[in-house]
């Protein structure tokens, strides 16, 4: 099909204006299906008319690789949990470091024999060649702390930092010796360092951290897709990229200031890890009280407001049809319920956000951090289900506490605090809880989605 690069350039123009859309929808959960509908129509034109583009003379390898990688990503979908979609974030921006490492060689040998390799390209190849292999190891790393698979503890050594400035320094080097002299194995030794850095980089930050660097590799997965595109040539690539690369990092700046934490802190690490039992602490410190569900049943039934702050717990429980299911109890006895989602709930910007919507519960029910902080103190019951960091009052009164500082739901503020909990395990940050010891909370022990169902049960169902 033969048609004018005019042509071409305003299908891209389209399509670009729809990932727009497509961002701008997903900044709200009413507009996120049209957003996502908008997102995939933007992305179905770039891909059919990259493909009749008269550049590409041979669909073979094409058809052969877009077939894997629909049956991977089908068998993927249909499989994933929803308490798995950070790993799953975390393993697709590997995917696009590790291509743009790829194209940036495919691209340099391609230029190399056919004799049209000149500095500006070999900067793109480079530079997309080291952003992509800190963002494929540095997203393999995530993915082994998210899945369990690694440590969620920060990893840290005497001399870490300066280790890492020096692989940089070294990186740099030895890509402005590729550019200035095409010295290959400058380039391969540049990528080699480059995956080393993505390691020395993630490992040393912790649990508590995760949602930043989640954000923060989204921000360098889109980088990497600009220099690729300017390797290829494909401006679409080019705005799609920056499109990605600078909301990941807006959304990383957000989650640092919810945290109350700078980025270079978060980049440095040593906060946060898996939380251990704290039988020693727990058995020294008096006057934890533990509640049945009937007591949380009947303390609920006698509310006019209710607050329900989500948390991880909720997400490994798969609670959120069975909280769905409790919300309809209430709200059909005329209790108002809302929903307090923390901006680093969970362990990706938006997880609880995307629990509660998949349960269907109405989207002015969900409010965040500093809509509805005001209005714990005329709540009869906080519901606390599987959250811990996002509601220790640490944060607020005690200055050792590495929390200190960070903007915390005002749970304790509430009449009454119930917390569903397994056990007295800590937070991912691996710091205990105070809000267990605080005169008006009681904790109710065992999975979250056995308790809320038990607590349907004990309230009669939606009436």
């Amino acid at each position: 099909m033969n048609l004018s690069i005019d042509f071409y350039w305003a299908v891209y123009g389209v399509a670009s204006l729809l990932f727009f859309l497509g961002l701008k929808g997903l900044s709200s959960p009413r507009t996120a299906v049209r957003g996502n509908f908008f997102a995939m129509l933007g992305m179905a034109l770039a891909v059919i008319f990259t493909l009749l583009h008269p550049s590409v003379e041979n669909y073979t390898w094409i058809i052969a690789g877009l077939l894997c990688g629909a049956v991977v990503g089908t068998m993927v979908a249909l499989k994933i949990k929803m308490t798995s979609m950070p790993e799953l974030v975390a393993a697709l921006h590997s995917f696009v470091g590790l291509s743009a490492v790829l194209v940036a060689f495919g691209a340099y040998f391609i230029h190399s024999w056919d004799g049209e390799l000149t500095r500006i390209l070999m900067a793109e190849t480079g530079i997309g060649s080291f952003i992509g292999a800190i963002t494929f190891t540095g997203s393999v790393i995530a993915f082994g702390k998210l899945r369990g698979l690694l440590s969620g503890n920060p990893v840290t050594f005497c001399g870490q930092h300066l280790l890492n400035l020096i692989l940089a320094l070294a990186m740099l080097g030895f890509s402005v010796d590729f550019i200035l002299f095409d010295h290959l194995w400058s380039f391969v030794i540049l990528t080699a360092i480059a995956f080393l850095l993505g390691v020395t980089l993630i490992i040393p930050i912790g649990g508590a951290d995760m949602p930043v660097v989640v954000s923060m590799l989204n921000s360098y997965s889109g980088w990497a897709a600009v220099a690729t595109g300017f390797t290829l040539n494909n401006p679409l690539l080019i705005l799609t990229g920056a499109f990605v690369g600078s909301s990941g990092a807006i959304l990383s700046y957000i989650m640092c200031k919810a945290m109350n934490r700078s980025f270079f802190s978060v980049i440095l690490g040593g906060f946060g890890g898996e939380g251990e039992e704290s039988v020693a602490s727990s058995a020294a410190r008096k006057g934890v009280k533990s509640a049945s569900v009937e007591d949380l049943a009947f303390m609920l039934e006698n509310s006019s407001k209710v607050i329900v702050v989500p948390g991880y717990g909720m997400a490994v429980a798969q609670a959120q049809y069975a909280v769905k299911d409790l919300y309809d109890c209430l709200t059909a006895r005329g209790i108002e319920v809302k929903f307090a989602v923390h901006p680093v709930a969970g362990r990706m910007p938006g997880h609880m956000n995307v629990l509660l919507a998949e349960s269907e519960i109405p989207y002015d029910s969900v409010a965040e951090l500093e809509d509805i902080n005001s209005e714990f103190p005329s709540t009869d019951v906080a519901f606390v289900i599987g959250a811990n960091d996002v509601v220790n009052p640490a944060a607020k009164t005690d200055k050792s506490s590495p929390l200190y500082g960070m903007p915390i739901l005002d749970a304790y503020k509430a009449k009454h605090v119930f917390i569903s909990k397994r056990s007295m395990r800590a937070g991912y940050a691996g710091v205990e809880n105070e809000l267990f010891f605080y005169d008006n909370a009681a904790l109710v022990f065992g999975d979250a989605k056995e308790t809320c169902q038990a607590l349907v049960a004990a309230l009669g169902g939606s009436g």
